[in-house]
């Protein structure tokens, strides 16, 4: 088994295939571990294009990734430095992302059984970092990854935080961080801290983006999410489209969508809910989610074109760099990616117009309620109001 192999720190142990994935400073290949013939997936990080902030979470994603031993999280089987580059040799998921799914054949959301199978092998990844005392912070169905035996695999460590830094547990976090749709209330508030609470919130959000097809909230640009989610009552399966859904399903969203983090129940109490007691293993439902999708074969071409389209949002004004921004999640680019900068660039500005359609609700009052502060703070998009929340840390 691949998972038990050891893999060498040797470059030439490797031949590099196709782009799967590509962030601001990380490409992800797939490749062939020549001694074994194994296929595998390697991220090159540009270590020259970390900042000193990015370049201490390029160190913790590794030597996180490295510690990583259970089946549902995608762990490193090695890393090392070529070049100015970092390699990171992980397992290479052949279906992609459950976001990839659902933008290719699934655009109104999955059936509730697959949903189960997908969220409960989620949630043993997320008992398994909090019971190891991490914080994944960035728990979404673009980071939910699956291969052709149905294997379920949370990704992406790039703005995950150890609760254990130099030994001392930390009750809390401070840093802003995550991607806006899916971030619990408590992160968006710099000062309040938080802990893996927040990780059930964006579990919660979620299980929903997986029943609807897309994040509540995700047709506002970021600003706005930020001042709904402090200020509107959490998200429920209660809207016309929901009523296929069981209560089981729609009692554990409620439970995991609640404002203050001392209410909502640990991973480990929320496995032992009727909804997960009954789900299927995913090998049953899940490869029933493939046939009609294409594999990650060969995404050169959608890289490349991705790659000139970020190049060219970076000179554009920030207005239009938004609304291009929100264009390019709408269409489901982000295929297989282990960066969590692209991940935020494409997930968190994010316009609801043509693609994706919105359960019946009435914003109306909601709008009314936020009045026209909001309106001026979503009219700027100035990042300065942003990186001061962003980069908040804990009282060090």
């Amino acid at each position: 088994m691949q998972g038990t192999r050891s893999y060498s720190a040797n470059p030439s142990d490797y031949q590099l295939l196709e782009e799967i994935g590509h962030g601001a400073t990380a490409t992800v290949y797939k490749a062939i571990y020549l001694p074994s013939k194994d296929v595998v997936a390697v991220k090159c990080l540009d270590l020259d294009r970390c900042s000193g902030t990015n370049l201490d979470d390029v160190h913790r994603e590794a030597q996180t990734l490295r510690l990583i031993d259970h089946p549902n999280v995608l762990r490193a089987y090695a890393s090392f430095v070529v070049d100015r580059n970092l390699w990171v040799v992980m397992p290479f998921m052949s279906e992609g992302s459950c976001l990839h799914r659902m933008k290719t054949a699934y655009p109104d959301g999955f059936e509730e059984a697959a949903i189960a199978s997908i969220l409960k092998e989620t949630l043993k990844a997320l008992d398994y970092l909090h019971r190891q005392g991490h914080i994944h912070r960035d728990v979404k169905a673009g980071n939910i990854l699956l291969d052709n035996n149905g294997t379920v695999k949370l990704a992406d460590f790039g703005v995950s935080a150890c609760m254990f830094d130099s030994g001392d547990r930390q009750r809390s976090r401070n840093t802003f961080v995550g991607t806006p749709c899916w971030m619990a209330p408590e992160v968006m508030q710099p000062g309040t801290g938080y802990n893996s609470k927040a990780d059930i919130w964006s579990f919660g959000i979620t299980a929903l983006e997986l029943a609807h097809g897309h994040a509540p909230l995700s047709k506002y640009p970021p600003m706005k999410v930020l001042l709904m989610t402090i200020q509107n009552a959490p998200p429920r399966l209660d809207q016309d489209c929901d009523k296929k859904f069981s209560k089981s399903f729609k009692d554990m969203v409620a439970m995991c969508l609640v404002k203050d983090q001392t209410k909502r129940p640990t991973a480990e109490k929320l496995l032992k809910h009727s909804f997960f007691k009954h789900a299927k293993p995913p090998e049953l439902f899940v490869k029933k989610l493939f046939a009609p999708i294409p594999r990650l074969s060969n995404p050169v071409k959608p890289v490349q074109l991705k790659d000139a389209a970020q190049l060219a949002l970076k000179k554009m004004p920030s207005a239009e760099q938004e609304a291009t921004s929100q264009s390019q999640y709408q269409r489901g680019i982000s295929a297989w990616n282990f960066d969590i900068e692209d991940l935020k660039a494409q997930a968190s500005l994010v316009h609801d117009d043509d693609d994706i359609h919105e359960c019946e609700d009435d914003d109306r009052s909601m709008k009314s309620n936020l009045g026209d502060k909001t309106a001026a703070y979503c009219s700027s998009s100035s990042p300065i109001v942003l990186s001061k929340m962003m980069y908040v840390r804990a009282g060090a």
